[in-house]
């Protein structure tokens, strides 16, 4: 593996140089980060970051003069001490990062000052405290992750922090969400995931709004557990509350891309004046008597796979060869994959033989809204009769999650407990009027 240090040595690049790389996916002009990684980084024209491994680099050159890249600049901060304590855990995301438009450079920096020169609205809300976690693209984001944010969380209760907002990249945030909602079993604060569609070095940028809103809702409100705060809207009027284990990111770039599916958000906040609406009363209450309980293993071996037309029974195979301990089936319509005509009937064959192997199957739907059922129809039946779990309305993430959380935690109770609500994975079955209004 080439290191980021030795491939810029290699080019005589520096962070803040100018340049264009040809990699195995094509073309791309940028400016160097500062690379903490296995990525060399770059901040794109459009204002977005990507990350490229050295190895893959076919080529690179230098462009324009070295930019200054530093952190943001800093001004006399003083935090009024009688406010109340907020952590910010920095996992990656474009949170603390931004252009400066005199210079050209990019300026990043994940420390207290660094946040408040950039949102100093947040003085008149809380104290701040900042810490660094990770600094990793979100789709590079593995389990392996999870337990570091963890002590990174708990360590910031444990010093008196009233609330944390976790910094992640907007790719797999509701992954992460799902997974700190499992892994937490007793939490006494908020902790809320916090994310950005649009850099902070954009007009159009959006995490500004999403990290005030959210300090204001850890402030003013008695809510503990596990949440994201997005924007409700492609306006800055309003951020949403959304549940950890039941919202999607249903679009590439909307700033509203994060919403609740079969629920509703939790909350929402008036960007303007602060108010704050709940939609449910039914939610953890904030109590700093607890302690935090955690149980932060995960079982690697564990995979969605997408029935569809043309499946093959040597893609199911694959699984009970390979070992595998979960498979999260993301079957069609309320619960089907193709096994009926003798062309399929091969499939059938390869689920029972991974089901018996001992491997946890168990069954979503890839339709956004609604829920499986295995008594419906002929298909979903037998899918049933095989041992496939059949999982009402859960979110195939958070089902892939779960999944993992109970073989890493409880393997000989996972899949007594796959199908049963833990963290409100599961909905209570109401009418479909109540989930279609704008979503």
């Amino acid at each position: 593996m080439v290191s980021v240090e030795a491939f810029l040595k290699k080019h005589s690049l520096s962070a803040g140089d100018s340049v264009e790389v040809e990699s195995e996916t094509g073309r791309l002009k940028g400016t160097v980060l500062p690379s903490s990684g296995k990525f060399l980084e770059l901040k794109l024209g459009s204002g977005y970051n990507v990350g490229i491994e050295p190895e893959k680099i076919k080529s690179a050159k230098k462009t324009g003069l070295e930019k200054n890249v530093g952190k943001a600049a800093k001004s006399e901060i003083r935090q009024d001490l009688s406010l109340p304590l907020i952590s910010v855990v920095h996992t990656g995301g474009t949170l603390a990062s931004r252009v400066d438009y005199k210079t050209g450079g990019v300026k990043a920096g994940f420390d207290a000052e660094d946040i408040l020169s950039l949102y100093p609205e947040l003085l008149s809300t809380a104290r701040i405290d900042a810490v660094f976690a990770e600094n990793i693209m979100s789709e590079d984001m593995s389990f392996s992750h999870y337990p570091k944010i963890v002590q990174a969380i708990r360590k910031e209760i444990e010093k008196g922090s009233q609330g944390v907002i976790v910094t992640h990249g907007t790719d797999t945030l509701h992954y992460t969400a799902a997974a700190l909602s499992f892994i937490f079993e007793e939490l006494p604060v908020p902790v809320l995931l916090v994310g950005s569609q649009r850099s902070s070095d954009r007009p159009s940028s959006d995490a500004g709004m999403n990290l005030v809103c959210a300090a204001k809702f850890m402030i003013k409100t008695d809510f503990s557990g596990v949440a994201i705060c997005m924007h409700s809207s492609t306006s800055d009027s309003a951020c949403s509350i959304l549940p950890g284990t039941k919202t999607r990111k249903i679009h590439t770039s909307r700033r509203d891309a994060f919403k609740a599916i079969n629920a509703v958000p939790i909350a929402e906040i008036d960007a303007n004046s602060g108010e704050i609406i709940f939609n449910s009363k039914d939610y953890a209450k904030k109590n700093n008597s607890k302690k935090c309980v955690i149980a932060e293993k995960f079982e690697p071996k564990v995979a969605i796979l997408k029935a569809r037309p043309n499946l093959q029974p040597e893609e199911i195979d694959f699984y009970r060869k390979a070992g595998f301990k979960g498979l999260v089936l993301e079957t069609t319509g309320i619960g089907h994959m193709p096994m009926n005509t003798e062309e399929n009937a091969g499939n059938k064959k390869a689920l029972k033989s991974l089901i018996e192997s001992g491997c946890i199957v168990c069954a979503t739907s890839q339709c956004i809204y609604g829920r499986v059922h295995e008594s419906i129809y002929t298909n979903s039946r037998a899918l049933h009769a095989l041992g496939v779990i059949f999982l009402e309305d859960m979110t195939t993430e958070t089902a892939l999650v779960k999944l993992a959380w109970l073989l890493g935690n409880y393997p000989k109770k996972a899949a007594e407990l796959m199908p049963k609500n833990l963290r409100g994975e599961i909905a209570e079955r109401r009418s479909e009027e109540e989930f279609s209004g704008g979503q």
